[in-house]
């Protein structure tokens, strides 16, 4: 990220601008920075002006407590104004969400498309976003900054031999690091269910993309969006995860934002 701007309320952002044409801003998910996208926006590149960034409390950026979802909306708006005054928004996972509620707040967006947005569509998963909520919240006001990440690799699915060789990687402290961004991305998926009130809002076309090999679950969850939004689009990626190739994604995202 090479170059800087301020939020409304302070706080400093880090982010990058490549290519050239209409302007689209990238949303990163949990545990995620800029360079996370970085890949996806030099796909972009040849038709678009990308944005990726670091979102507040992560990589380069600054960060001003306390923390409140308006206020990542407001980071949004500053770099939509630095884009050129009107953007598009694409976010993953629960930057998805995030790009969604600044949609739907009345920012100068032209479209949304976000790749599995993980709202809690299954039985039981209500009060498994509430459980994570409260198992998050007390480790990262005790410090144990280890265990919040656990605990958000145990949400996504992640087999316990698995988070245990986790912790002995290199990565690790990297992960420790960037934990406390982890309470943010819970507030910005509220209780975890589909905000059905705040999609209906959206006044402009989305565009909700699946995994063929996600879960179940992540897949009806991103339908539920496309058939929520009043302009809402639903399209499956065949053979592609929760972490989606930037080469099969990004021709689909340009016929969408070149086409809407």
């Amino acid at each position: 990220m090479d170059k800087q701007i301020t939020s409304r309320d302070g706080t400093p952002l880090a982010y990058a601008r490549t290519g050239q044409g209409p302007a689209v801003v990238l949303v990163s998910g949990a545990m995620s920075t800029g360079a996370t996208v970085a890949p996806l926006a030099a796909r972009l590149a040849d038709r678009f002006t990308v944005v990726p960034y670091d979102r507040r409390g992560r990589g380069a950026s600054g960060d001003t407590p306390p923390y409140a979802v308006a206020r990542e909306v407001e980071d949004l708006a500053a770099l939509i104004e630095a884009a050129g005054g009107d953007a598009a928004l694409y976010g993953i996972s629960s930057g998805g969400a995030l790009a969604l509620t600044a949609a739907a707040s009345g920012l100068p967006v032209r479209q949304v498309a976000v790749y599995e947005p993980p709202f809690a569509v299954y039985e039981g998963g209500a009060e498994e976003r509430a459980r994570y909520t409260r198992n998050l919240t007390e480790a990262l006001a005790q410090g144990r900054r280890g265990d919040a990440v656990e605990h958000f690799l145990r949400l996504t699915g992640l087999a316990e031999t698995m988070i245990q060789g986790a912790r002995q990687s290199p990565i690790w402290a990297d992960m420790e690091a960037i934990a406390p961004t982890l309470a943010y991305d819970d507030a910005v998926m509220g209780d975890g269910l589909v905000p059905r009130e705040r999609l209906a809002a959206i006044t402009v076309p989305v565009l909700a993309v699946a995994g063929g090999a996600s879960p179940a679950w992540l897949r009806e969850a991103t339908r539920a969006v496309a058939e929520t939004a009043p302009e809402g689009s639903y399209r499956t990626l065949e053979d592609q995860t929760h972490m989606v190739d930037p080469d099969v994604l990004a021709p689909v995202l340009a016929e969408f934002f070149a086409g809407s």
